[in-house]
């Protein structure tokens, strides 16, 4: 039996909104990963099961290890076809937000959810969720979107409409969003909610493989290159630090999701409690922060790389260039001597 943890008068307030619902849109973060993609589409499963019209709108491209999900080349890219997307979320009479908490991590689909007239609801798991949604349900507690997405349809009564395409969604963004259940995972309630989901019909394994296991070539040798080339050490803070420039991406022929998981890797140093993966994009330098323990990445996240998260899984951006935010971890790393635990 799992907790209850949403709100009797959210459920309520939920249930009545997508029963007067006639078009529904569904959206999630700008590149969007095993969570966002899982959650969103676990919940487009289950308004379809109940004869439900929904639409997934993306920012961007979904990374090919996902293109495996039911439903996933359905999807819509909103920065391949804007005006359409357009007028979808401006016909939308209910807009699901789902794995963000603020409107900038949706990137150029800002200012078209912000002014739609639709009601919305957020359903998320992160920090300090901004109030521009009817209803947020929002529990930094728990693992993942996907497993919120879950207890809500089940607290709405309607478990028997969760099918296996929508449980499969739902299974990839638990899984991937806590390395496949090795961090931010100890609690009874996710395994009894995995078990419902085996009962549906999932191929766990199968899923395991498809997402983690299906690697091209340039993929491995990008990989390879990074930890053999590019990692740095730091043992005096137990830390490491790998990054990767917009050259050696393009050398390797970098596809959206070939640096996934990389920074997990460092982890398995011994005495490595943290770990930072830096990927210059367009115009700013992406950050990715892993750590084990209770060593609190989401306060580097938040102090000095525009960004936050979960203690032991965060991101962030860098203004600047590779070298200043290189420079700018290294110095930052004796700020956060005390938190480092024998």
């Amino acid at each position: 039996m799992m907790s209850k943890i949403i709100p009797e008068s959210q459920i309520a307030q939920v249930n009545k909104l997508i029963d007067e619902a006639d078009h529904i849109v569904i959206v999630c973060h700008v590149s969007p990963d095993g969570d966002a993609v899982g959650s969103t589409l676990g919940l487009y499963h289950f308004l379809s099961a109940i004869d439900k019209e929904a639409t997934v709108i993306v920012p961007d491209a979904l990374p090919d290890n996902l293109l495996f999900l039911p439903g996933a080349k359905d999807i819509l890219i909103y920065s391949r076809y804007t005006d359409f997307a357009n007028e979808l979320i401006q016909k939308a009479d209910l807009i699901f937000c789902l794995d963000f908490n603020a409107l900038k991590r949706i990137d150029m689909m800002e200012l078209a959810i912000k002014n739609a007239g639709a009601k919305k609801i957020m359903v998320d798991h992160h920090l300090d969720p901004e109030q521009f949604c009817n209803v947020t349900i929002s529990h930094p507690e728990i693992s993942s979107t996907c497993e919120l997405v879950f207890r809500l349809i089940c607290r709405m009564g309607m478990f028997d409409d969760l099918n296996v395409q929508c449980a499969t969604a739902i299974y990839t963004g638990m899984m991937t969003d806590t390395g496949n259940f090795t961090y931010n995972s100890n609690k009874s309630d996710i395994y009894f909610i995995i078990e419902e989901l085996v009962k549906k019909g999932i191929d766990k394994d199968k899923i395991y493989a498809k997402v983690c296991n299906t690697n091209s070539v340039d993929k491995l040798r990008l990989n390879g290159y990074a930890v053999s080339q590019k990692m740095e050490i730091f043992p005096e803070y137990r830390a490491a630090m790998i990054s990767l420039t917009r050259e050696e991406l393009n050398r390797y022929h970098y596809r959206k999701g070939d640096s996934e998981g990389l920074v997990n890797v460092p982890l398995s140093i011994e005495n490595i409690v943290c770990s930072v993966f830096l990927r210059e994009e367009t115009g700013f330098i992406k950050v990715s922060l892993r750590s084990k323990g209770t060593f609190p990445v989401n306060k580097i996240a938040a102090e000095h790389f525009n960004g936050g998260g979960h203690l032991n899984a965060s991101g962030g951006e860098f203004f600047g260039t590779m070298e200043e935010a290189q420079e700018c971890f290294r110095k930052l790393l004796p700020l956060y001597v005390r938190y480092l635990k024998d």
